[in-house]
């Protein structure tokens, strides 16, 4: 069928007032990971209002709306949860109260990510109002939970226990008016080392931890900042963007290399009169394309120092095993892998055909935001990591995002966003489907 945009267009014009409305009650609510129920319930409020035909809450507590009946399920997922508000001294506003003027909305969440819900339940709506629907295609909007805790985690639960795989998944995270196609993976390694105490006043008579991990992090910031030069010993993470290197150098080269920080350190000793008999720290390893959790544990376990202390030194990952809101615990591993779907898919095509179709070949915004997108390609990527690492990357579920607010503002204070992105988003949600089902 020959979708008629102006129609869809002027639909979802028609809804920014209920949408800015629906957004501001949910930043209203506080909703850190794991404390998400209020938004929740929110949100199926709002889904049963416009007339969604199942709304459910799953054992973990995600919530799923369902529109339509036919034969593929497509997915637009939102996380539902927020970070804190971090040092209430950096807010020119107060984060839950937000504030509202023609063109934006501001309060914590609101780019991050609860635009991405409103535009989500609205676009599912608009596809209703306008006889959209069909029996190609039924529409899933999660509200999904913990995401900022742990990536990916609830829609581990949705594929492996609700047993629910969409034909595609639409992630409403913020892209400043872009399509994004994927972004590098992240995971999260812990590296212990043995050593032991004696008194301080005689320190060669133990075997100080610190000492071999301050050996240890040399070597990690090597990893990180050395070149790839054949003479190099511990070639840096940036040979992964060369052939020689990696087989898939070229996506490698669009996500971006990896990198590795350490983010914690933790030590024991028996007083502050005593050599250290342990020290670990945790490392954030963010993983380009080619680059697999195997890859980066052994890496580390290669490095010159880590050889050298032996059986003193364990290296490993994280797992997570926070309980839910619901109080339901589901571990995993902090593993998040590198995703990317190639732009010549089919899923990438449909999206830049309906964004073509509504707004043209360039990034668009709020007249205040509008310039610097242009100056950004259309189809580009996150820095950050987004559930997609769980959807496409554990599973294999085709992802691509497109969503409100812009990448810059997540975490930050004086979060906002901007009702022009709701409306464009809600349109395009919108159109998707049937272009999808037509190619």
């Amino acid at each position: 069928m020959g979708l008629d945009y102006a129609k869809i267009q002027k639909a979802a014009e028609g809804y920014q007032e209920e949408m800015t409305k629906f957004l501001r009650d949910l930043a209203a609510i506080p909703g850190e990971s794991c404390g998400e129920k209020g938004h929740v319930m929110r949100i199926k409020e709002e889904m049963e209002k416009v007339g969604f035909d199942k709304v459910e809450i799953d054992p973990m507590g995600n919530i799923l709306g369902y529109m339509g009946s036919g034969e593929k399920l497509i997915a637009f997922d939102a996380h539902i949860d927020t970070v804190g508000i971090g040092n209430i001294v950096n807010w020119e506003f107060d984060p839950y109260k937000g504030y509202e003027t023609e063109t934006e909305i501001g309060g914590r969440g609101t780019s991050d990510q609860l635009g991405g819900i409103v535009s989500s339940v609205y676009g599912a709506k608009i596809m209703k109002d306008l006889g959209l629907l069909n029996d190609k295609y039924q529409v899933l909007v999660t509200g999904t939970v913990q995401e900022e805790d742990c990536d990916g985690l609830c829609w581990q639960y949705i594929i492996k226990e609700d047993h629910v795989r969409p034909e595609f998944v639409v992630s409403t995270e913020p892209t400043d008016g872009g399509i994004y196609r994927g972004h590098r993976g992240r995971m999260e390694i812990r590296v212990d080392v043995k050593g032991i105490s004696c008194h301080g006043s005689a320190p060669e008579r133990g075997d100080n931890a610190i000492y071999k991990m301050a050996d240890i992090l040399q070597d990690v910031r090597a990893l990180n900042e050395n070149d790839a030069a054949d003479d190099t010993e511990i070639k840096g993470l940036v040979k992964m963007l060369d052939k020689k290197y990696n087989k898939d150098w070229e996506e490698a080269n669009f996500l971006g290399r990896g990198t590795i920080t350490v983010s914690e350190i933790f030590f024991t000793s028996p007083s502050r009169c005593a050599v250290a008999d342990s020290c670990a720290v945790s490392l954030d390893r963010r993983m380009t394309a080619g680059e697999t959790w195997e890859s980066c544990l052994d890496e580390i376990r290669a490095l010159p120092a880590v050889q050298k202390y032996g059986d003193d030194v364990k290296v490993s990952m994280y797992n997570y095993e926070r309980p839910s809101w619901t109080e339901l615990t589901y571990p995993i591993e902090c593993y998040f892998p590198t995703w990317v779907l190639p732009k010549d898919d089919v899923v990438t095509r449909s999206l830049e055909e309906v964004h073509k179709a509504l707004y043209g070949e360039e990034r668009v915004g709020s007249p205040e935001t509008q310039e610097a997108r242009k100056q950004r390609p259309l189809i580009d990527k996150w820095t950050f990591s987004t559930n997609g690492v769980t959807i496409m990357g554990r599973n294999g579920i085709k992802c691509i995002g497109f969503g409100p607010g812009a990448e810059a503002q997540a975490h930050a204070p004086n979060e906002r966003s901007w009702k022009i992105d709701l409306v464009r988003c809600a349109a395009i949600y919108a159109a998707l489907p049937t272009v999808y089902c037509e190619k």
